[in-house]
């Protein structure tokens, strides 16, 4: 039986407590750092809050997706869904929505990250149209 929730945009700060223990729970593809404090949130919010998303059931969040668009690029971040509520079609309904959001700005092309060996996101990801950029390297650094 299906699982009703809605999807809605990420309300700071009453979303910020909940979506971080879930991002800490989620499993291997998501693992907050730096830029997942209150602080660094508010930041993101600043620029594109319509790009935030959370699903919701019963009163409580059970999944989160957070879109960045630059005006060029899109990028996808931080896709997860409460263990108990997989398989309910949560995740790819957050996944339409903010592919909607992204296009409805002039978003031609967007881009996510899969950890290694996480299979199942791999999966999930590739059944949506998702491709493997195989001739990226990925680079980081931490400016402070």
């Amino acid at each position: 039986m299906a699982t009703p929730f809605t999807i809605r945009p990420f309300c700071f700060p009453d979303d910020y407590a909940p979506a971080y223990a879930l991002w800490e729970t989620s499993g291997p593809g998501v693992h907050p750092g730096r830029s997942d404090t209150p602080e660094e949130i508010a930041k993101k919010l600043q620029r594109d809050p319509d790009l935030f998303l959370v699903a919701e059931a019963d009163g409580k969040l059970i999944g989160t997706v957070i879109g960045g668009y630059d005006g060029r690029r899109g990028l996808i971040y931080h896709l997860a869904v409460a263990a108990e509520y997989r398989r309910f079609g949560i995740g790819q309904a957050l996944m339409d929505e903010v592919e909607d959001r992204l296009r409805q700005k002039g978003c031609l092309k967007a881009y996510l990250l899969v950890v290694n060996g996480n299979d199942t996101a791999a999966q999930f990801y590739e059944k949506r149209g998702w491709q493997t950029m195989d001739f990226v390297s990925l680079y980081g650094k931490e400016l402070q």
